[in-house]
């Protein structure tokens, strides 16, 4: 897991640790391997927000469209960690709170998912009112372990959310396509 890092080559267009209204502002990082997934170092590039399975990167964030794009790796457990609390709690809602609505959650790193609890995820479904939540690239076995706990009520995850070229766009372009999509699947 140590090799698999964040994706770099939209810092020319946003850095998380250079935007005072991130919740990375003013990180810096070093070359020391030190945060874990069970046993195995990941890259010193991925962003800690207290969970001890589950990391993140702060791809873009565009105010004026009030979206963001968010890199995921690790596992994602509610069950024994709680983790969408200290996500929605340490990342989203500060996000929310400079008008960021409309989220993409790049989960291709994203290797488990034990749900729990759907509380934290209807409160940020409900916090975004006009907005969406956007999962793009989970393993199939985890889109279905989501639905089995009904996450899929709250992020919107298959079908067209499969995406293996989003690399390939600038962040901007890569939302606006997640935006349409979203348009669509939601009728509106």
């Amino acid at each position: 897991m140590h090799t698999i890092e964040p994706y770099h080559s939209w810092q020319k267009y946003y850095r998380a640790d250079r935007d005072v209204r991130s919740p990375f502002f003013g990180r810096e990082y070093g070359q020391t391997y030190v945060n874990d997934v069970y046993g195995y170092f990941i890259d010193p590039e991925w962003d800690e927000f207290g969970s001890e399975t589950l990391y993140c990167k702060l791809l873009y964030v565009d105010y004026g469209l009030s979206c963001c794009i968010i890199e995921l790796i690790g596992e994602w457990n509610d069950t024994l960690h709680n983790d969408i609390m200290h996500f929605k709690r340490n990342v989203i809602d500060k996000l929310i709170r400079n008008g960021v609505k409309k989220f993409v959650l790049i989960a291709e790193n994203l290797f488990q998912f034990h749900g729990g609890d759907t509380d934290y995820y209807e409160e940020w479904f409900d916090d975004i009112e006009d907005g969406w939540i956007a999962g793009i690239n989970l393993r199939k076995f985890i889109e279905e372990e989501m639905m089995k706990y009904h996450i899929d009520y709250y992020i919107n995850i298959g079908g067209t959310m499969h995406l293996s070229k989003w690399r390939t766009l600038k962040p901007n372009k890569f939302f606006l396509l997640i935006d349409t999509l979203m348009t669509r699947r939601l009728g509106a």
